[in-house]
């Protein structure tokens, strides 16, 4: 797991991957096919008409997946992608459940925004401002900040003691300490720590106490489960968005609406 502006998980065997996805995404793509991508992939000759009626064939699309083999990774990202939000659907209610006090903006806001972050990832770092700012113009946003410490050991440790600052009901100070601290080490947590006003021997045992524990761990199980490798990873109103996408992105996938749980693809 990384961290990343951008979704990127690699297949790890090519020639596999390729005969998966061209038995498999040929039915993807034929579903896309009747709608918007496949009417534009047809109007610009790209992918030609496969029977009188108009509608793209099997065998048409599958010709094209071989002449075009590089928009196989980004298919095979919009597939994972698909998949997680269909998962998504099903434990919104647990995902947009916070750690007590590990929220920022408006605790019992309406619209929610989950991050799932790294306090060594560069990205999420360069995020904070967006977030920051799409608090201040939202008083109904609630920000859920999931610890996914997954880029060193020294990463579980500024998670665990942003947890304990929770407890203590002093999250954002923080969080925006630890950021600001630049890499996560012995030295930098301790300051954010003090610069935050934690009480340090009480913060000390949260870090260490099962519930902590429990937390980071579920969060990392959460993300294997849903195909999440790297930070940030986002859930805005119920949708997944993967790296640091700028405000605007975030802002219109909180407002877009999202998909039901065993609602249609």
């Amino acid at each position: 797991m990384t961290e990343t502006n951008a979704t990127k998980p690699a297949p790890q065997n090519p020639g596999r991957t390729t005969a998966i996805l061209l038995t498999g995404l040929v039915a993807v793509v034929a579903g896309l096919a009747g709608g918007v991508s496949g009417a534009a992939l047809v109007a610009t000759g790209a992918l030609p008409l496969g029977t009188i009626s108009g509608v793209v064939s099997d065998k048409a699309i599958h010709d094209y997946l071989l002449a075009n083999p590089e928009i196989l990774p980004q298919a095979m990202d919009t597939l994972r992608q698909r998949e997680a939000e269909a998962q998504i659907s099903q434990v919104r209610q647990m995902v947009e459940a916070p750690f007590p006090g590990a929220v920022l903006g408006n605790p019992a806001g309406h619209k929610v925004l989950v991050e799932f972050m790294d306090y060594a990832c560069t990205y999420c770092r360069k995020s904070e401002g967006d977030v920051a700012h799409l608090i201040a113009t939202d008083p109904d946003l609630k920000v859920v900040i999931r610890q996914l410490p997954i880029l060193s050991p020294e990463s579980r440790v500024a998670a665990a003691m942003a947890l304990a600052a929770a407890e203590q009901g002093k999250f954002a100070a923080f969080h925006r300490a630890m950021f600001a601290a630049g890499h996560p080490d012995a030295a930098s947590i301790a300051d954010a720590a003090r610069s935050a006003g934690l009480d340090m021997e009480r913060a000390k045992t949260v870090a260490g106490s099962s519930p902590v524990k429990t937390e980071i761990a579920t969060n990392i199980d959460m993300t294997n489960q849903l195909g999440i490798r790297s930070t940030p990873t986002w859930i805005a109103g119920g949708h997944l968005v993967m790296g640091a996408v700028g405000e605007a992105e975030l802002r219109r996938d909180l407002e877009a609406p999202a998909k039901p749980a065993n609602g249609p693809a």
